[in-house]
């Protein structure tokens, strides 16, 4: 894999002869709604040091990939996986893919379930527990439940297909019901006691117990891990100001604002994972 700093002369290389723009076109980022606070920082940051503005646009990133594909023009897609951006490279309509942040899956719990790394999986298989979960294919939050379910085959045997089927995805597809304004999603879904445990990023995590205080974090043990890699690509038409914007990202200051956001950043030492 690419260091940062290859990277990034990578994304300079891209579109540095097709891209043509002015210096100081408007970007526009299309970014999955896990990064929403950390990318608002970054791209706040850097319109301060260069006077370029940033419209920013947040969604599940399977949806943000078919509005791409569906001709929608932006300039950065920053994704919580690999595999839309990469698609939308393999199909002309981005640059090179660069991994430039990670994420791993944990619980949140509401305050009155028993539960504890070592107990989760049997508290996720019990038929009273309300297991929530974001939808796969639309959202690459929910992908990753089902890539947990699969871990915990490995486990208990049967396991994968019992959670598959009492999944609720309640977030992250197309007609999932939003959040109110200004609510975190995964604070507000247990909020409205819609679920009794539920699997999301550890960023999202630890945003939704500082809004609803009493919500447990619940660490999955090392056997059901799962860890995510977000991906980078500068899109197919963007002006030049996109690369910029994409190399700051991947600079050391746009590393260290992801870092400090709890995502483990290739360019630091810090974050949630490794």
């Amino acid at each position: 894999m690419k260091t940062i700093a290859t990277a990034a002369l990578a994304l300079g290389l891209i579109g540095g002869a097709a891209m043509a723009a002015s210096e100081t076109e408007d970007v526009r980022l299309l970014a999955a709604g896990s990064l929403r606070d950390v990318m608002t920082d970054i791209a706040a940051e850097f319109s301060a040091g260069t006077g370029i503005a940033v419209s920013t646009d947040y969604g599940p990133s399977g949806l943000l990939r078919e509005r791409i594909e569906g001709g929608e023009a932006a300039g950065v897609f920053a994704s919580a996986n690999m595999a839309h951006p990469e698609a939308l490279s393999e199909a002309g309509l981005a640059g090179e893919v660069v991994m430039f942040a990670r994420n791993r899956l944990c619980a949140i719990a509401q305050d009155n379930v028993e539960v504890t790394p070592g107990t989760l999986l049997a508290v996720m298989l019990d038929e009273s527990t309300r297991l929530g979960t974001s939808t796969p294919g639309a959202d690459p939050s929910g992908d990753y439940a089902w890539a947990l379910f699969a871990r915990a085959e490995q486990v208990e045997p049967g396991a994968e297909a019992a959670l598959a089927a009492k999944a609720l995805q309640l977030t992250g597809g197309p007609d999932s019901a939003p959040a109110p304004e200004g609510r975190n999603t995964y604070a507000w879904v247990m909020d409205e006691d819609r679920a009794d445990l539920f699997l999301t990023y550890c960023t999202n995590a630890m945003l939704a117990a500082r809004e609803k205080p009493g919500l447990q974090i619940v660490q999955l043990p090392e056997a059901l891990s799962v860890g995510a890699d977000y991906g980078l690509a500068v899109l197919a038409g963007a002006p030049e100001t996109a690369i910029a914007f994409a190399g700051y990202i991947l600079s050391p200051e746009g590393q260290d604002i992801l870092a400090a956001h709890g995502f483990s950043a290739p360019g630091t030492e810090s974050g949630v994972s490794e």
